[in-house]
């Protein structure tokens, strides 16, 4: 909260000297037309036009508007030639707004030096093109997420529909009958565990304040959680250990349950077959840290996109999956005011889960 407190006191700070310079430019330009105005007007009394005998001849009176006009002119040009290089970057933000309207990601902000230097311009630069490269990131990852999904759905569907018209044939055994099923059954659940997933993401992607908020066993709903996932670990023969002792916990225990089926589904799914896995905590203060640690590596260049939506480090698809799971994660873990980090190191993986132990 201080370091946030910090930067908007910088913020504000940059943004103040920015509307400084601005007001000291226009303020210049007035007076820049005043004197104008004043010395056309002393130049004139010198000459001896404003005299009481000549001030209703025509053609001083001519003149005096002449002067006047030019005056007016030369003060709209200087002001125009002053005003438009600090404008300039104002035209660059539009145009490459509009090029992102138009659905053009690759547009970026760079101004030119001295502006550039600013600290409020370079804020804005920053600030638009991290936006227009999570724009860019975003439209990859949905156009990959299209191929991906399509792909996942394609498989189980093609799998129930083929195994469905086996079991119409009348040579069947009973055992044929029970093992395609079988497959059907895992087929269907499989198809309905993306779909579950696909629409809990556009949940809690659209929820911006946490709802619902009881107190709780966490160590008991992540004992629970293993249960529901035993036929996967016990399938591998991974052995699950919870180092945790009996922890309470103010949050909503519905998405809570989300998380830890999402994180510990994913360790099952990269650990090596006939390893551990192993579900710890600390408590540091006010919060609850979790550690969810497997084997396995996560390659560097790979961390930093695991967490975002639709993103699949294994491009394979060797594995089940559609890379919603750890993106729903992120997004339950900041609504309870967390965060969520992974470490690889040693030949094993480890997602580290921070949250506060009452909201």
């Amino acid at each position: 909260m201080k370091n946030k407190e910090q930067v908007n006191k910088v913020t504000y700070r940059n943004r103040l000297s920015l509307t400084l310079v601005f007001a000291l430019l226009i303020f210049a330009v007035l007076l820049l037309s005043i004197a104008i105005f004043v010395a056309a007007t002393f130049t004139i009394s010198k000459l001896g036009w404003l005299e009481a005998d000549k001030i209703n001849n025509p053609d001083i009176i001519t003149l005096i508007i002449d002067v006047g006009l030019i005056s007016i002119a030369v003060g709209f040009i200087v002001a125009m030639l002053t005003l438009k290089y600090p404008l300039k970057p104002f035209n660059q933000i539009i145009t490459q707004m509009n090029r992102l309207a138009a659905g053009d990601f690759k547009a970026r902000l760079h101004f030119s030096k001295p502006i550039a230097s600013h600290p409020a311009f370079k804020e804005t630069a920053d600030s638009f093109n991290k936006m227009a490269e999570d724009l860019e990131g975003s439209q990859l990852l949905r156009s990959d997420f299209i191929n991906n999904i399509s792909h996942e759905f394609k498989t189980p569907i093609v799998s129930i529909a083929g195994f469905a018209k086996l079991l119409k044939r009348d040579d069947l055994t009973d055992d044929q009958k029970k093992e395609y099923i079988n497959i059907i059954e895992e087929e269907s659940l499989r198809l309905a565990s993306m779909a579950t997933n696909v629409l809990n993401l556009t949940k809690v992607e659209n929820q911006s304040i946490l709802t619902e908020v009881s107190e709780f066993n966490l160590t008991e709903q992540i004992r629970s959680c293993l249960l529901l996932l035993e036929n996967k670990w016990a399938k591998k023969n991974i052995e699950p250990f919870i180092t945790m002792e009996e922890l309470q916990i103010n949050a909503n225990e519905e998405l809570l349950k989300q998380v830890w089926i999402n994180l510990l589904d994913n360790a099952i799914k990269f650990a090596p077959e006939s390893t551990e896995i192993s579900i710890g905590s600390v408590i540091t203060g006010n919060n609850i840290r979790l550690s969810i640690k497997n084997q396995g590596e996560i390659a560097e260049e790979y961390k930093s996109k695991i967490f975002n939506r639709f993103y699949q480090a294994d491009e394979s698809h060797s594995k089940e999956g559609n890379g919603v799971g750890l993106a729903i994660v992120k997004k339950i873990v900041e609504l309870h005011n967390g965060n969520v980090d992974v470490k690889s190191e040693d030949g094993f993986v480890e997602f580290l889960v921070t949250l506060p132990k009452a909201q």
